[in-house]
Parts: structure tokens; sequence; C-alpha cells
């Protein structure tokens, strides 16, 4: 009987690993880019699923499933672009999955002001990196893919609402929660230098108009004056 040799991908015809992380390494900065944040999507609404369990009420549970489903209208419109880039969705995933498992491990709320800070602030980071993004990308079909995400980004408005009546009925409990939201936005800032630093091509896109060492200090300065008015939306000042 001759035997007929498999695909490169095995049984399945997938390609291998080693290929897709080829696939992704040699990608351009702005695929490469959008490689990061499929992964983070990917993450955010996995983690929301499991933090979701500490909701009190059915309530709860209905607000947060929408941020979950907005998360992943984010994560399809992303893995559509990824898809036409040549890119496999799980292969970008896994690449870049590492630091996000970080960031959450080291982010895992304790209660359920917790989860609707981290929910706002991770929600209004992404928010962040989407709109320094979308001036140094062509209008077409990037910049349209990015608007289409960022139009979908208010979806965690709701928790202020919520940690800020918290707040009224235990007064106590405000000094841990700005604890928590400072420490949301160090861990942010710390995992996010890493990427950066380990895609200096992407680092080099984002801020190319001037020394990317600069261009990164002065976009993580914005980033904690924004997180400033955050604090105060959600009633920690």
């Amino acid at each position: 009987m001759t035997s007929t040799a498999a695909p490169s991908g095995g049984a399945t015809g997938r390609p291998s690993a080693q290929t897709g992380q080829a696939a992704i390494t040699g990608a351009s900065a702005t695929t490469k880019m959008f490689a990061i944040l499929l992964a983070g999507e990917h993450a955010a609404f996995t983690r929301l699923m499991i933090e979701s369990q500490l909701a009190p009420d059915t309530a709860g549970q209905v607000a947060l499933g929408k941020l979950i489903a907005a998360e992943v209208d984010h994560y399809n419109t992303l893995e559509r672009f990824i898809r036409a880039a040549g890119i496999d969705p799980v292969d970008a995933i896994t690449r870049y999955r590492g630091v996000f498992d970080q960031y959450h491990g080291a982010t895992t709320p304790s209660n359920w002001n917790e989860v609707l800070i981290k929910a706002y602030i991770g929600d209004n980071l992404a928010a962040d990196f989407y709109a320094e993004f979308i001036d140094v990308v062509p209008a077409v079909p990037i910049g349209d893919t990015i608007r289409e995400v960022m139009s979908q980004t208010d979806h965690s408005q709701f928790a202020c609402a919520h940690v800020r009546a918290a707040i009224a009925r235990d007064p106590d409990s405000a000094a841990p929660l700005k604890l928590w939201a400072r420490r949301l936005l160090g861990e942010a800032v710390t995992h996010a230098q890493w990427v950066l630093a380990a895609e200096e091509d992407v680092t080099d896109l984002l801020f190319s108009g001037m020394t990317s060492l600069q261009g990164v200090a002065n976009f993580f300065d914005t980033v904690e004056q924004r997180h400033a008015q955050r604090m105060a939306d959600l009633g920690l000042v």
C-alpha cells in the first residue's frame, strides 16, 4: 500500500505551530499590533466570564454579560483582519497570551466592586491603545477596523454608578478600592511595556513621530492623566 504524506500541519491540515509563529514574526508591524490586540480581547472576555461569578445578583450578571458580548464582538472584528492578513488567530493568541495571563493573574478580583473597577479601567485602557493606533495607520481598511472596535468601548460605564453607590453605602471601602485601582494601572503599564519592548517594530509604528522611548513615556503619562479622571468617575478621589 502506498503511503501518503500528511499535510505539513498534521492530520488536521492546520499549519504547524512553528509555521504559524514564523508567519507572525515576519508580519508587518500593523499586523503584529492587531495580533496583540486580538490576544488581549481573548484574554478579556475569557477572564470576565470567570470574574462574573462574583456578581451578587442577576442584574450584575446581565450587565457584565453585555460587556462580555462587546468584547467578543471586538474579538470578531480583529479576527477578520488577522485572517485577511494570513495569520491564524490561534497562533496570534498563543504568541501573546503569556503576558495577558500574567496581568490577569496579578489582578484577580476578590469581590464584586473590584470586578467592576477592573472592567471599567481595562475597557478604557484598551480604548487608549486603540486611540493611539488610529493616527498612525492607513484609514482604509485598518483605520476603519479600529473605528469599528472603538465604537463599542463604552459598555463598562455601568460600573461607575455601581461603585459610587457602594462607596456611599460603605465609605470605608473607598481606601482599599483606590489602592486596587492604582494597582490595576501599574500592572497594565508594566505588562504593556513588556510587549512593546519585545516587539520593537510595533513600538516604532506607534511612536514614529518622535524617538520611540520618548513617545512611549509621553503615552503612558497621558494614560496616567486619564486614569486620574477615571478614578474620579468611580468616586475614588
